[in-house]
């Protein structure tokens, strides 16, 4: 899906015009990979654009960044704030909005310390991410050959760019086996995650999903589910996951900013309940969307409104239904 292009993009503090984003060839991460980014999902609401959990991915970034030893000079509110000002800018009810910390040009060996750090925020207008019916009708998955990182090669609790070069492998090798998506496995042989989202199981009633220690980024999204299904009184269990669970399981669902509740109908080829999205996937999808339209109380102030006072450094964002500022935390 091509990226419609905005008007404005923010880099190290400042507002550039969308084709005045660019690199240099030589630059550190185009050599070696060297950056950390988020995605987050801004909704449109009855009560205008919202951002869906902004501090935490915000904070997400920054732990991301820290693991690389990137010292950023700006703290979770003034980029919360960045973001809300970038939606306003570019006019957008709805969008995806993407913060990129990256080694710039510099030193052209494998040491990044010497090399700058670059800092963008972008955002464009963004539809299902695995297809317009996906979210309504599922989708058909296969288990990767393709292993995920192992513990101590690369940290997987980061969201670095360098770690989608194994989900590019993942979602090649699904495309070219015919399904819309794959599921990898640890190198310990258990069920890890997607390509880029988390997985979730329905067996017997209770909710399952592989714990950190299964090379799993800690998704924003896999945490909100857990919190909707406490909520609705649905037991969850964070619990490693076989392969052939995949198999027998009644449900199973990705989660993800870009996925958000997405079914899976089948798996290997091998049929996942009755073939169609679950009730329990049903419900907790309606419950979802149901927060992020503004159809139901924000009950765990997951959004931010985009439509607050302009942004002045910190501190600067006001969650949607709040009545000021909201303190740093």
């Amino acid at each position: 899906m091509p990226i419609q292009a905005t008007e404005k993009i923010w880099h190290n503090g400042k507002w550039i015009n969308w084709d005045d984003a660019k690199l240099h060839v030589l630059s550190h991460v185009v050599s070696y990979g060297s950056s950390v980014f988020e995605g987050i999902r801004c909704y449109e609401t009855k009560q205008g654009p919202a951002i869906f959990r902004l501090r935490e991915h915000m904070q997400r970034l920054i732990n991301s960044a820290k693991i690389y030893r990137m010292e950023l000079p700006f703290s979770v509110d003034q980029f919360a704030g960045t973001a809300c000002e970038l939606v306003r800018l570019n006019k957008l009810n709805s969008c995806y909005v993407k913060p990129i910390v990256l080694r710039g040009y510099g030193e052209v060996g494998v040491n990044p310390l010497n090399s700058p750090i670059d800092i963008y925020m972008a955002c464009w207008s963004w539809g299902a991410y695995l297809g317009p019916e996906a979210l309504s009708k599922g989708v058909d998955v296969g288990v990767s050959s393709w292993t995920r990182i192992a513990p101590n090669t690369l940290p997987a609790m980061s969201k670095a760019a360098a770690n989608y070069m194994n989900s590019q492998l993942i979602r090649m090798e699904a495309t070219f086996n015919g399904y819309t998506e794959g599921i990898a496995l640890d190198s310990q042989g258990h069920v890890s995650e997607g390509s880029g989202m988390n997985v979730f199981l329905v067996h017997d009633g209770v909710l399952y999903t592989p714990p950190l220690a299964t090379s799993i980024l800690p998704g924003i999204t896999r945490d909100a589910v857990t919190k909707l299904a406490e909520d609705l009184h649905i037991p969850v269990k964070e619990h490693v996951i076989p392969r052939e669970m995949l198999y027998i399981a009644d449900e199973v669902f990705f989660v993800g900013t870009a996925v958000e509740i997405t079914p899976i109908r089948s798996v290997d080829h091998i049929q996942v309940g009755k073939g169609v999205a679950g009730p329990i996937t049903l419900t907790l999808q309606a419950e979802f969307f149901a927060i992020t339209s503004g159809s139901k109380p924000d009950r765990h102030n997951w959004l931010t409104s985009v439509n607050a006072p302009p942004c002045r450094g910190a501190a600067c964002c006001t969650p949607a239904g709040a009545s000021g500022p909201v303190a740093p935390r």
